[in-house]
């Protein structure tokens, strides 16, 4: 981790919209010079591999996002030891607002203002002189939002997929997939069946899925906990899921298993 002598402090963003993204790397750049952005993310579960990767110093995590949370990756580098200060970005949330007041965490509204962004910066480059976040207050603060977030105001859950299958186009049933695979542009459809390809990227199904029953295990894969036999660690903190109608087993990379320790 950084001390004051040491090279440049790193950093992670994770932020799914592209301009506000790119606004962010340009203001950091502008208002923090010297700090050096291993990862710009899209979405949470790549953020949670790109934090486990590089162990940063700073991460910007947006609290909404396909898939995992802001919260949920701040949870899950809690539970796995790694000390990465955490600032949120947030949209105008009343709920969230005053729990980061009461909590004495950082956080940035929607759009960034730049102005802003420099006190921030200023925050967090003399907690890390001091030493780095408070990490009890950053528990108490992510207890305290799981239990009063609202619910995001979503579509329901998807039910039907149209998956192919060769030449043939397939209607499956969302509650009959055992899991998800990213394969480049595409994303495979496992069930009890078999495989079928669906021109949607997994990160498009991550908004659409029923977040309560279908978990994201690995950056490229989502499984359907109904789906799920037996979860199992390794000495290295990695997980191998067994599958009820599958015969393959399914990795679990290490940063994601935090999420899996009550199962």
């Amino acid at each position: 981790m950084h001390n004051a002598n040491s090279a440049k402090v790193t950093c992670v963003i994770a932020e799914d919209e592209a301009l506000l993204r790119e606004s962010l790397v340009q203001m950091l750049g502008q208002v923090w010079p010297d700090l050096d952005i291993v990862a710009a993310c899209e979405d949470g579960g790549s953020a949670l591999e790109a934090i486990a990767a590089h162990r940063p110093d700073v991460a910007f995590l947006d609290i909404r996002m396909p898939g995992l949370s802001g919260l949920e990756v701040a949870s899950s580098l809690l539970e796995s030891g790694i000390k990465t200060e955490v600032v949120f970005v947030t949209a105008y949330d009343q709920y969230a607002i005053d729990a980061f007041e009461r909590g004495a965490v950082d956080y940035l509204l929607k759009p960034v203002a730049r102005e802003r962004l420099a006190g921030t910066v200023g925050r967090v480059r003399e907690r890390l002189q001091r030493g780095g976040q408070d990490v009890l207050q950053l528990q108490a603060l992510l207890q305290q939002l799981a239990s009063i977030a609202p619910p995001q105001p979503k579509a329901p859950p998807l039910v039907w997929l149209t998956a192919s299958r060769g030449q043939e186009t397939r209607l499956i049933l969302v509650d009959d997939v055992a899991y998800f695979q990213a394969d480049s542009k595409y994303t495979v459809v496992m069930t009890q069946d078999g495989e079928a390809l669906l021109r949607t990227p997994i990160r498009d199904l991550l908004a659409v899925l029923d977040p309560s029953m279908f978990k994201q295990v690995h950056r490229s894969t989502i499984v359907n906990l109904r789906a799920v036999a037996g979860v199992s660690r390794d000495e290295s903190g990695r997980g191998t899921l067994r599958l009820k109608n599958r015969p393959e087993t399914l990795a679990v990379s290490q940063p994601f298993m935090a999420l899996f320790r009550n199962m």
